[in-house]
């Protein structure tokens, strides 16, 4: 192993450079002793040049963006993948019609606060602080919610996309972006309202599909599966990749006999929808599969304005892009797929059912959010927000109190909320929007 530099040597450009050179080469022979490669890695901070592996600036770098401190070479092997900045990259601009009549139109679920003090938005960017090298993050989001996500996101960089058009084309637009300045950051693409419970285990999924970005693949983290759920899509794992697995395939939401069979088979993971890549390993891809997209979105991105952290998307042109997701749009496309497994405590949150599943139950096995009181109730989720919500001799229910409306619903048939959401939007009624 490398010796570290005495302390009274000079400390010049060259020596500085020198040093972060070597670090990195002995990491190439250290990598199976990960303790040493972690007090190896060069730290990277996103806009804030390069340090050593002693927190010193390396000088022959000062004020550079995304290179490495060795001059003239850019180094690939599993120990480097650190010194590339992590940018994450949240998508916040649903509307999450299944949390009604909480999560509205102009105030969806990611700008709730439903497991902690802090709302989804903000529990998603304070959990990607966490990661080793993440910088400021970028959030895509719809002009209707852009002064929500600054005001519960003040550092973030905010890119505005006139309509939605899916998840393929908001990844682009940050790709683009990152790389504007000749940078190659890795961006972990992510929903602003998923709850992940387990942070180590997060933390260290992530440790496992940095490496794999970092080489050029294109990384999915997939659920370790508690149940044979039918609302999610699955991926089935194929030959193992140092610490992950190639994808062999996406399938679509099954059905209950399929997707019990999924899961007696140990091969499938759920679709999480978070992904880790280079960003210009993801724009390669799309253009390669998807170059009227791609091309569609640089113009979009061109003729956009931009003005103190806040892009604003051209309207005309990317209202033309014709919308997809990330998956069908590169990963089911891409031969170079991996994913990681994550077993977190995950969910999407995507009904109030799921909501109660991750919640801290009482002895009844309810969740009372609020001013509620319950009398021979158990299994159900009550939220008052604003006046008292009295229950009695009821099982499994979901009910939700807002100034405006009350949800009654079997938990069991939460996922309909959807359906009601639609019979409100359908004739016009202001308690969606």
């Amino acid at each position: 192993m490398a010796a570290t530099a005495p302390r009274d040597q000079p400390r010049d450009g060259r020596s500085d450079s020198r040093r972060c050179s070597q670090l990195l080469e002995s990491l190439e022979d250290c990598n199976q002793n990960r303790p040493f490669r972690r007090r190896c890695q060069l730290s990277a901070t996103w806009g804030h040049g390069r340090h050593d592996a002693h927190g010193r600036r390396c000088a022959a770098r000062r004020n550079t963006r995304g290179v490495a401190c060795n001059p003239g070479r850019r180094h690939q092997s599993r120990g480097s993948a650190m010194t590339r900045p992590v940018i994450p990259v949240i998508l916040a601009g649903g509307s999450g019609t299944r949390l009604w009549p909480l999560s509205r139109q102009a105030s969806p679920k990611q700008f709730t606060a439903l497991t902690s003090p802090r709302t989804m938005l903000q529990e998603t960017v304070e959990r990607a602080k966490t990661i080793e090298a993440a910088g400021a993050p970028i959030i895509v989001t719809s002009a209707a919610l852009a002064a929500t996500v600054r005001e519960q996101s003040p550092g973030a960089t905010l890119i505005i996309e006139p309509v939605g058009r899916n998840t393929a084309p908001a990844a682009a637009l940050a790709a683009l972006y990152s790389t504007a300045e000749g940078a190659d950051p890795i961006l972990l693409v992510m929903p602003a309202d998923h709850v992940i419970k387990d942070l180590n285990a997060y933390l260290n999924a992530m440790a496992r599909a940095i490496p794999h970005a970092d080489a050029g693949r294109l990384v999915t983290f997939g659920i370790v599966p508690t149940a044979p759920e039918t609302g999610y899509g699955y991926i089935e794992q194929g030959s193992p990749i140092a610490d992950a697995y190639r994808v062999a395939r996406f399938v679509e939401k099954p059905n209950a006999a399929i997707a019990a069979n999924y899961i007696a088979s140990g091969r499938y993971l759920w679709n999480s929808g978070m992904f880790v890549f280079r960003a210009s390993r993801f724009l390669d891809e799309l253009g390669k599969h998807r170059p009227e997209m791609l091309a569609a979105v640089r113009s979009a991105s061109l003729r956009g304005a931009r003005s103190n952290g806040t892009i604003r998307i051209d309207l005309e042109s990317f209202a033309a892009i014709e919308g997809d997701s990330i998956d069908y749009a590169v990963m089911e496309q891409t031969a170079d797929a991996v994913v990681v497994p994550l077993d977190a405590g995950w969910s999407d949150i995507g009904s109030w059912a799921a909501l109660w599943v991750i919640g801290d139950r009482d002895e009844n096995d309810n969740i009372l959010a609020g001013d509620v009181l319950a009398l021979d109730t158990s299994g159900s989720y009550i939220r008052a927000e604003s006046r008292l919500v009295a229950i009695a001799g009821l099982d499994g229910v979901v009910v939700v109190e807002t100034p405006d409306a009350i949800l009654v619903c079997s938990r069991e048939k939460a996922q309909d909320v959807r359906r009601l959401v639609e019979r409100l939007e359908s004739a016009q009624r202001p308690e969606v929007e």
